[in-house]
């Protein structure tokens, strides 16, 4: 189950990866991604007509470092040349390409694109026959498996993207209408898997390393994707690599999660100033403390501490406090 993945051009030390997630995946979160084992990395979703219009906020959001490869870039949009455009613009700046169609945020689908594409089985089939030809670089497309869970589109655009030159496919098995609701149907994943012959990334309800491990084993699928899994608790991607490798888990001590989250902190400053980081960090410093005890009121401190020093000194008393 644990493997290197070949994805077009593009080899992968091991089959587990960083889901791009809005406001989540910038370059401190997959840094420390990387730290604890994943293997490839997604910045958060890129706007085409950001980066055609050569917008600021999304050039902010491919900021990375020579530590930060293999590097996939996700983009939305729903114009064919827009998205090639696109795909010549940032191919200098990453290792892969993925489209998103499957976000179900509506401000997304409003603009026809995420979940919206999988009804336009022919745009679908534009878009990567545009894209394909605009970029030599590995190139990925992030489904669901339809609008409803009663208009399953995954296997037809599934086949369309593999006949236009996609070179793996990520399948998250919850439907538009879905939204995160509900249990991720993990049989999609082995149906598609069954029915083409490029590589399946399955995604969806990876809380844990032993979710990671059952999906690998039920799906048979070429690797996964984590996103919800991730927050907070990098040391998944640890984990699932040592149940994997047939080895014993380590799970981190209060003293690593104390220094994870500091030097998390440390990272978000240097890339976007201090103001930024405090702001933006406590959700991710509520993440780490997630089902420890006292992480209730560690929380509501979080949320009207200003300034790193009083935020820092909460973090050292709450994990320090941990170890005695």
């Amino acid at each position: 189950m644990l493997k290197c993945l070949t994805i077009g051009s593009l080899t992968l030390k091991n089959n587990l990866m960083l889901a791009p997630m809005a406001g989540i995946t910038n370059l401190p979160m997959r840094i420390l991604s990387r730290e604890c084992g994943a293997s490839l990395c997604f910045t958060e979703m890129v706007s085409v007509n950001g980066l055609v219009r050569d917008a600021r906020k999304s050039f902010e959001l491919l900021q990375s470092s020579p530590d930060d490869r293999p590097l996939g870039v996700q983009l939305f949009g729903d114009d064919p040349l827009q998205l090639a455009e696109a795909a010549r613009i940032i191919e200098g700046d990453c290792d892969l390409i993925d489209i998103n169609m499957g976000c179900p945020v509506r401000k997304v689908v409003n603009c026809g694109a995420g979940s919206a594409l999988l009804r336009e089985p022919e745009r679908v089939r534009e878009i990567i026959g545009s894209v394909r030809k605009a970029t030599f670089l590995p190139l990925t497309i992030k489904i669901r498996i339809g609008w409803q869970e009663d208009e399953p589109s995954f296997l037809e655009i599934a086949r369309i993207a593999e006949a236009e030159g996609c070179d793996a496919i990520t399948l998250h098995p919850r439907s538009r209408a879905q939204m995160f609701e509900g249990k991720a149907d993990w049989s999609k994943i082995t149906e598609l898997k069954q029915n083409i012959g490029i590589p399946v990334i399955g995604s969806g309800d990876l809380f844990s390393a032993p979710d990671i491990v059952a999906m690998l084993r039920q799906t048979n699928c070429d690797g996964v994707m984590v996103a919800r899994g991730a927050l907070g608790y990098p040391w998944i991607f640890r984990e699932a690599l040592e149940i994997l490798a047939g080895h014993g888990t380590s799970c981190p001590t209060p003293q690593e999660r104390l220094a994870t989250a500091l030097r998390h902190m440390d990272l978000f400053v240097e890339l976007a100033g201090e103001r930024v980081a405090v702001l933006e960090m406590r959700k991710h410093l509520c993440w780490y403390a997630r089902g420890i005890s006292g992480s209730a009121r560690f929380r509501n401190m979080v949320n009207i501490i200003e300034g790193i020093e009083p935020l820092t000194q909460l973090l050292r008393d709450f994990f320090e406090g941990l170890e005695n």
